[in-house]
């Protein structure tokens, strides 16, 4: 007897249900939810973390200042190193965006894949020295997280210009 309401809930409910609904409405509501969540892929990650691992062990070989650099091959923009900084780490006065875009660049010393973030560094303008554009694995706007033509600054920091981006090395690929 305890379970008769029970089951007179869940009837009335669902005679209801199928009354007001219909299985287009309902599918389309599913696609709906099911691309929704697809979409989630698309948001910009917050990668702090990734700064907190070292890259001991590197061969750094080459110039960090040339385009040429083997951790630059998906960079878009000015290279902290000829800006007071270093490829990893901002000039003073700017600050790391925490969100970020990734590619994966072969390091020619050691023949490995490496998974680069690329950060930009904000607070000042322009830093307007050793300009690089390399678009290797880059990807259209609608993929933000491996897209180098997003000012990250905006992300991250807000109404702070741009300045120089970073290259920091987070794990080798597999």
């Amino acid at each position: 007897m305890a379970i008769r309401w029970f089951d007179e809930a869940t009837e009335l409910f669902t005679r209801r249900t199928a009354r007001e609904t219909s299985r287009r409405g309902f599918l389309g509501g599913l696609g709906t939810l099911l691309a929704g969540v697809g979409a989630t892929t698309l948001l910009p990650v917050y990668r702090s973390n990734a700064f907190a691992q070292s890259a001991s062990g590197l061969v750094a070989e080459g110039d960090s200042n040339s385009c040429d650099y083997w951790r630059y091959c998906a960079i878009d923009g000015f290279l902290c190193g000829c800006c007071g900084g270093s490829p990893t780490s901002c000039p003073p006065g700017t600050v790391r965006s925490d969100i970020t875009w990734i590619g994966t660049c072969r390091n020619p010393a050691d023949g490995k894949d490496y998974v680069i973030s690329y950060n930009d560094c904000c607070g000042k303008g322009n830093c307007g020295r050793c300009v690089c554009q390399r678009d290797e694995g880059d990807t259209p706007l609608y993929r933000p997280q491996s897209s180098n033509d997003i000012n990250w600054c905006s992300g991250s920091h807000a109404d702070m210009p741009y300045h120089c981006s970073l290259s920091v090395v987070i794990g080798v690929k597999e």
